[in-house]
């Protein structure tokens, strides 16, 4: 794994920061969770990418609060037009 940050989906929309802390703590220092909206989803910064990787293999596809986690290394933000798709004329 190249960096230290995780994408977490599948999630509940009533997880909290906290919860996630806790849950990937074991795996290693947790510098950052950042929670999307009520997007079921949100990322997760570790120590180290060898700290990473080991929470990424203990916890993709177990249950969390009734929801099967989804981990990946979490790709760079894309960038996205400006103008959101409109067309002028």
């Amino acid at each position: 794994m190249q960096g230290s940050k995780l994408y977490v989906g599948n999630l509940t929309y009533s997880v909290t920061e906290d919860q996630l802390t806790e849950l990937f703590s074991s795996h290693g220092e947790v510098k950052q969770v950042t929670l999307i909206g009520n997007k079921g989803f949100g990322f997760i910064e570790m120590s180290s990418p060898e700290e990473a990787e080991k929470a990424k293999e203990a916890l993709d596809g177990t249950s969390f609060e009734g929801r099967n986690l989804k981990i990946d290394e979490a790709r760079p933000q894309r960038e996205r037009p400006a103008n959101r798709g409109y067309r002028r004329y």
